[in-house]
């Protein structure tokens, strides 16, 4: 029997030199196989760096990644793992200081809001249109986005592969 596989882009935002060898290791734990990143400076943070590195294994291993990352402090990362069949695509973010975010994606990479998540939202609500935008916001990961997006950008100069299809 052959076990599902999928794959995504594992984004390491930022983090201190010291801790790099460590996450490789980590990374390398979750995934099964020993990975080595190519890390650059990342100048929204001096005295840290940033790599991003496509990954594949099984399904479920974005979730293995995230949580063999998300203990560290000082770390901001994005883990994606494409949508295979029968499987919905996912996302985490993390930062030091919002914790973890999970999201899960559709096959173009768009952030879901389940039914359940969207009833909740109304409900909070209570007919208050500001209020029902602040819950698709949080539903959605706003508040990661916001924090994440400048370390995104940081390396605009060099090749970025945001998400990719799984055939």
């Amino acid at each position: 029997m052959t076990l599902p596989t999928s794959g995504g882009v594992l984004y390491v935002h930022s983090a201190p030199k010291a801790l790099c060898p460590h996450l490789e290791w980590a990374a390398g734990s979750a995934l099964g196989h020993p990975v080595n990143f190519d890390w650059e400076d990342q100048p929204v943070l001096p005295g840290t760096l940033r790599t991003q590195t496509p990954w594949s294994g099984l399904v479920g291993s974005g979730a293995a990644l995230a949580s063999a990352l998300r203990g560290w402090e000082h770390l901001r990362f994005e883990v994606t793992e494409d949508a295979s069949p029968g499987v919905d695509g996912s996302r985490w973010m993390h930062t030091p200081d919002l914790g973890v975010f999970f999201a899960q994606m559709d096959a173009a990479g768009n952030t879901v809001m389940t039914e359940d998540r969207l009833h909740y939202a109304l409900e909070v609500a209570g007919g208050n249109a500001l209020e029902m935008q602040r819950e698709i916001r949080r539903a959605l990961g706003g508040a990661w986005d916001e924090e994440l997006e400048p370390f995104r950008h940081a390396g605009d100069a060099t090749p970025v592969v945001w998400f990719h299809r799984v055939g």
